[in-house]
């Protein structure tokens, strides 16, 4: 069983940044994304990266999606900048390889006003 595991949430003020952390150990995950909820609202994807990187409307040019990808270890970042109050949610990491996708377990940003 994959496990995904997410730091870097927090609070932070409008016009902040952020950058989030999930890294899997023994994966062979191909493909990585992150998604958010919101309340109210569902799960939608803000960003992936596998050959290419994809990002929703609402965060390109603000949010930028890597990854490194060490000896037994990936890790895939969200580099989140010029954070506004509507990007508050909980931002879920998932992942792919050949046998499933997997998710992680959710961290919570909060952007004031």
């Amino acid at each position: 069983q994959v496990q995904l595991v997410e730091s870097g949430g927090g609070l932070v003020q409008a016009g902040g940044s952020l950058r989030l952390s999930c890294s899997a150990s023994r994966s062979r995950l191909t493909i990585l994304g992150w998604y958010r909820q919101a309340p109210g609202k569902q799960r939608e994807l803000v960003a992936s990266i596998g050959g290419s990187t994809n990002y929703a409307d609402s965060v390109k040019g603000r949010f930028t999606i890597s990854r490194d990808n060490a000896e037994n270890t990936v890790t895939v970042y969200l580099q989140m900048s010029s954070l506004k109050p509507e990007d508050t949610a909980v931002y879920y990491c998932k992942g792919w390889n050949s046998d499933g996708a997997y998710w992680g377990q959710g961290t919570q940003v909060t952007v004031s006003s």
